[in-house]
């Protein structure tokens, strides 16, 4: 059974755009040496967490920072899911949008943001996406030469129908780039992760940005790896950094077959799939 190296890379965030794709190719000379499979950005990678900054860095598919990761995924020969950026299509809208690249440069998935991280906690964060983004309205798994796997963004791995819907459809790795903030990030991050991980048996890999102090919005960080048993394989502090797992996906199979979840779904009871499936 296959087994992949993944590098996750917790990243500051800077204002210029392209800085933040210039930092990266020292950074994955780096890890290349170790001979990663696969490596991951976290949420808004080249843009401030702002939601007014969304529509002044947005750019098209094919454009410059697209353009930029697809070659850094052909130049270092790696998967290579690169967090996500801000997306405008033709019709003038903004997406909070995840694209993930093959060995060679070709795109293998995109997600759009579908959950919209508008939130009040009272003495805590404010927060309003929907201010300036669209929400996408789709359930993406895509194939690897190593297993399917699943990706969304940060706000969308709160709802557990979203990761049940990538399990089933045949995710055995659930790639999540985010940004909890000094509120939510205390209180739920590792929670998250391990409850999400546990529930569908799967590899759940969060990759955050790096904690700045001084940006309109404060990340957590701790970027983290868990188990399909809901162990934690590894999880970073605030500063910039990088951690390499390896992912065995026998392990996957094993857990799934000595604790048969998703085969002991009452589906005659509940049927997730196909309202999602009406739904889109």
């Amino acid at each position: 059974m296959a087994k992949l190296k993944v590098a996750q890379l917790q990243t500051r965030v800077h204002a210029d755009k392209m800085k933040n794709i210039e930092a990266l190719d020292p950074l994955l000379d780096i890890v290349t040496r170790e001979n990663v499979d696969m490596v991951t950005l976290p949420e808004m990678f080249a843009c401030p967490y702002e939601t007014t900054k969304f529509p002044i860095y947005a750019e098209r598919k094919g454009e410059a920072m697209w353009t930029a990761c697809s070659n850094l995924a052909k130049q270092h020969h790696i998967y290579l899911s690169a967090g996500s950026v801000p997306e405008v299509d033709d019709k003038g809208r903004v997406f909070n949008t995840a694209y993930v690249f093959d060995r060679e440069g070709k795109q293998i998935a995109k997600h759009r943001k579908a959950h919209l991280f508008d939130i009040n906690v009272h003495g805590g964060q404010y927060f309003k996406e929907s201010d300036t983004l669209t929400p996408g309205n789709q359930v993406t798994v895509f194939e690897t030469e190593f297993c399917k796997m699943g990706i969304c963004i940060c706000y969308d791995f709160r709802f557990p129908e979203l990761a049940r819907l990538m399990a089933v459809r045949g995710a055995k790795i659930i790639l999540v780039p985010a940004a909890f903030n000094m509120t939510t990030g205390p209180a739920h991050w590792e929670l998250m992760f391990r409850s999400r991980a546990l529930d569908n048996q799967v590899y759940a890999l969060g990759t955050a940005p790096a904690r700045d102090l001084s940006a309109g919005y404060v990340s957590w960080g701790h970027s983290i790896a868990v188990s399909p048993w809901g162990n934690v394989m590894g999880q970073m502090e605030e500063a910039e950094d990088y951690m390499i797992h390896e992912l065995d996906l026998a392990t996957v199979d094993q857990v799934r077959a000595q604790l048969p979840l998703l085969v002991h779904r009452r589906t005659d009871m509940y049927l997730l799939e196909e309202h999602m499936a009406r739904a889109l």
